[in-house]
């Protein structure tokens, strides 16, 4: 049986290639590694073919592709005889929409406001201007409408077998509702002149039937289906009659065009979106519409099948994606713990596992969500590299990025400065639909009914451009008094940069957004509290896609810290402050997870801290890229519109290949996975290029660029310096990697394991970091017993990290309490080495166990030439006291034990306790 608490999790990504029984077959592998739980990526049934399982489009089917229910099946069993546990990565928030596969959404489309599933999406029906009725606005279109309409790429088609009509535009369906089907069947009969035949006569009777208002009513509309199904010789006169609708002739169009407007939906160029979708989506992903967990109906149906896996003991856990999107976080998560215990009576707190995908800021504590666990370990994967950091270089860093670059901006104007580029284009439909309803509120009062459209626009936009966090958590019936702090702190930095005429608008703006207007009679509580809860779910996409996807692609000082929950401009973070975060995160969030890579991190962990070693030889950096920059200076591709790359990318280039270096010498494949991450990153800057105005000529001469600098005959000398530079940059981020599985395997928390890491990590951001993993190689690595001695002579093949994973997992399963539950305390360390090392203990009642991890070492391993020489550290404090050495299964007898000797081979020590 499964631990109640992960000892800990291996995340893998289920593919059409890699699904339920490869994830069995996994099993035996990740049980002799020392994992508790199974961590899969989404199961439940997504649209087909889809490579990463969050486009769900039926919430109460497993995942054909994965293998279905048998292989499932299978793949519990096979956890279950393990005694492992299974964690799934839940969507509550979105469902995949358009195509032809979510029958929630094809319901919506044929009814509207109608159908009952149109309460489940989060659909602004009154929101498309100059139209008589309510619809949904789907920018589905390759081209403009009337291009696509006029060359019949709109098909206006009947399924014979449902009796049902849609119209198609290429893959994507777009039901007919029922009530036009009357208007369609008198139109076909005619244009087919099967008016005396049998069939158009029961054709014309059958819409005759239905001429009235509003008929047929829903629960009408399968007998009409039903009908047209059985009639027969139907299907001939409809196939002949539909040529009446087609689009590439001068007569079709404007009867289908008729006949599309009169539907619940309005068909539109893909760019409208930018300004005029009216559906929440996932972030700016058209083909993701938000879901309301909120509406009770929605969230039964949304969990069918998992309260089935929780009842039946196949499922121990479950990951929330993207928490911050939902209505009211809180509910949602106390609803889930109601659904637990009702389908598993007497369930305790910890029998199920529940994470949630939070991104905290800097300083921000957790929220009170009922019965979660923890994150899943991005604040702790900032606080490892932050700690692992030498800080004393990042000045010097910042000279030189700017120097290279000639950039000046300061990161929070940078920030500021993708926030307005993301309200402008990507988010802009959300963002007017925010506006209005709260113009709509201002306009019901007398006391605010000045306030004008435009004016409250730009003070919104004021304050969300200074909003620092990705979210507060105000509910419709209270809001805590840091969440009112929160944003009264940030309407008046709005109101400190406002130049407008009328700065009292920020205070009718704040009684807004905290929903006190909602105790005031003279507004609209129902509209204040929804415009206030709304604007909570929109302050997290808007934050992400600015930070993570456009300010982190443009600040290149130190790429190791542009990762998801961290700070790129990040302040020095002391190794008392370290102390101090971790100690209040074993007392807050015991049993969140600690990861070092996740499917969304940036890079690979041990990209991460090779270029992390950066900041410890800022000079050597210096001189070594600007060689770089004169040796690459012919590959530049130079016209009227500026260079290609642009001096950020060149630079951003250079680090990634710091980053990503392969032992072994690089090839075609290497150079294709870092042209393919030099276009992502470009695009995702939005500078010089973009993804939806991407800059054709800037992109070639990217390209061109990578391809020639990584192209041994035309940059032989170039190739030759980068080898010679990652050569040392390898070995010290090789170091601060073992430093790292240590405080992984160590720290308060649930360490989690992304799918092959346990060996070297050296990928760049997704796709790349999704790339199969040989699990066969790791399986025959794992069953080897190797000393130490031999593996840090042999350190490149990864099997270090390997067996420093395994021996300290088992101690986690040998120990489990200790690691789950024990406090957290800094370890007090002698010697003149002591800034080198990271030191702290964990103790419960008497099993005490001492970790000291090392850092820095470029100052240890002659500039990174070498293994480390011996350090001048040891224990305060521990005269008396035996311990055991669990990485080399050896006793401690001496007081005060001298380090360096332990810290040779590794650098990492270890010691329990003895008893």
């Amino acid at each position: 049986m499964a631990p109640r608490v992960p000892v800990a999790t291996y995340r893998v990504q289920l593919t059409k290639d890699f699904g339920f029984a490869a994830a069995a077959a996994l099993v035996p592998y990740l049980k002799d590694l020392g994992i508790s739980h199974l961590y899969a990526s989404p199961f439940l049934a997504a649209r087909p073919g889809s490579t990463h399982g969050y486009d769900i489009v039926d919430h109460a089917r497993l995942s054909a592709d994965l293998g279905g229910d048998a292989a499932f099946e299978a793949m519990s069993n096979a956890l279950n005889t393990a005694g492992m546990g299974l964690i799934l990565d839940f969507v509550p928030n979105h469902m995949g929409v358009g195509y032809s596969d979510n029958a929630w959404w094809l319901d919506v489309l044929e009814w509207g406001q109608k159908s009952p599933h149109a309460p489940s999406f989060d659909i602004d029906w009154q929101g498309l201007p100059y139209r008589e009725q309510p619809g949904v606005l789907l920018p589905i279109l390759g081209k403009p409408y009337g291009d696509a309409l006029q060359r019949g790429e709109i098909r206006l088609t009947f399924d014979a077998a449902t009796g049902s009509f849609a119209a198609w535009y290429f893959e994507h369906k777009l039901p007919i509702n029922p009530q036009r089907y009357g208007e369609i069947l008198r139109t076909i009969v005619a244009h087919a002149n099967a008016e005396h035949s049998d069939a158009g006569r029961q054709l014309t009777a059958l819409a005759e039937q239905y001429r009235e208002r509003g008929a047929p009513s829903y629960a009408d509309a399968p007998r009409l289906k039903q009908a047209l199904a059985t009639i027969s010789g139907a299907a001939d006169i409809i196939a002949t009659g539909l040529i009446a609708y087609r689009g590439d002739s001068e007569t079709g169009w404007p009867t289908l065009h008729r006949l599309l407007e009169r539907q619940a939906y309005h068909l539109a160029y893909w760019r409208v979106a930018f300004s005029a979708i009216n559906y929440r989506r996932f972030f700016d992903i058209n083909d993701l519409a938000g879901l309301r967990a909120e509406h009770p109906a929605t969230f039964r149906a949304m969990h069918v099948l998992v309260a089935r896996l929780i009842a039946e003991g196949r499922l121990q856990g479950i990951r929330l994606d993207h928490i911050d999107g939902l209505w009211d976080p809180a509910q949602y998560t106390r609803r889930l713990s109601e659904l637990i215990r009702r389908v598993r009576p007497g369930v305790r707190r910890h029998d199920f596992y529940v994470l949630v995908e939070k991104i905290l800021g800097p300083h921000e504590p957790m929220p009170q969500f009922p019965a979660v666990d923890g994150t899943t370990g991005y604040e702790r994967l900032n606080l490892i590299s932050r700690v692992l950091l030498d800080s004393a270089g990042l000045g010097s860093l910042d000279t030189i990025w700017r120097d290279f670059t000639g950039e000046r901006a300061s990161f929070p104007d940078m920030l500021r400065a993708a926030k307005q580029r993301v309200l402008a284009t990507m988010l802009a439909s959300e963002f007017t639909v925010l506006a209005r309803a709260l113009a709509r509120i201002a306009a019901g009062h007398f006391s605010s009914r000045d306030y004008t459209l435009d004016r409250l626009r730009a003070a919104l936009e004021a304050y969300v451009i200074e909003f620092p966090v990705y979210r507060t958590y105000i509910t419709a019936s209270r809001i805590s008094e840091a969440d009112r702090e929160t944003i009264a702190d940030v309407v008046e930095r709005a109101r400190a940069r406002w130049d407008g005429p009328d700065p009292d608008i920020f205070g009718f703006l704040r009684d807004a957004i905290t929903a006190d207007l909602a105790h005031d009679s003279g507004y609209s509580a129902p509209r204040v509290r929804s415009f206030a809860l709304k604007l909570q779910q929109f302050t997290g996409p808007l934050m992400a896609k600015s930070l993570e996807d456009t300010a982190f692609y443009r600040y290149h000082r130190l790429l190791a810290l542009n990762e998801v929950g961290g700070e790129p401009a990040a302040p020095e973070l002391s190794v008392d402050d370290f102390h101090r975060e971790q100690a209040r995160l074993a007392k807050e969030m015991p049993h969140g997870l600690v990861a070092t890579a996740t499917h969304d991190t940036k890079r690979g962990e041990d990209a991460r801290m090779r270029i992390l070693t950066l900041a410890e030889m800022p000079e050597n950096w210096r001189e070594t890229v600007t060689h770089w920059r004169s040796l690459n200076a012919p590959h530049l591709k130079r016209d009227a519109a500026g260079r290609s790359p642009s001096a950020g990318h060149e630079y951003m280039v250079y680090q990634s290949l710091v980053g990503a270096w392969p032992f072994e010498g690089t090839d075609e494949t290497f150079t294709g996975r870092m042209q393919a991450y030099a276009l992502k990153a470009a695009r995702e800057g939005k500078r010089e290029t973009s993804w939806t105005n991407p800059r054709d000529d800037y992109e070639a001469g990217l390209h061109d660029f990578v391809a020639a600098i990584l192209d041994p005959q035309r940059s032989g000398r170039f190739v030759d310096s980068i080898a010679a530079f990652a050569q040392r940059t390898a070995l010290l981020g090789a170091l601060n990697s073992l430093s790292q599985v240590a405080l992984k395997l160590t720290l308060p928390g649930v360490p989690d394991f992304f799918q092959g890491t346990e060996l070297w990590d050296f990928s760049l951001v997704d796709p790349d970091n999704r790339r199969a993993v040989d699990f066969p190689s790791r399986g025959d690595l794992l069953k080897q017993q190797t000393p130490w001695a031999e593996l840090a002579a042999n350190w490149r093949d990864g099997r270090i990290k390997l067996a420093l994973t395994t021996k300290l997992l088992h101690a986690r399963n040998e120990f489990p309490a200790l690691f789950q539950d024990g406090d957290y305390s800094a370890l007090r360390l002698d010697g003149k080495d002591t800034g080198h090392a990271v030191g702290f203990a964990r103790t419960l009642r008497r099993q005490r166990l001492i970790v000291v991890v090392g850092r820095h070492f470029a100052g240890l391993s002659n500039g990174g030439r070498e293994w480390p020489r011996d350090c001048d550290i040891t224990i305060a404090g521990e005269d008396g006291t035996r311990y055991r050495d669990l990485l080399r299964d050896r006793s401690i007898t001496d007081g005060q034990p001298a380090l360096g000797e332990l810290l040779r081979e590794l650098p990492v020590c270890v010691l329990i306790r003895a008893e």
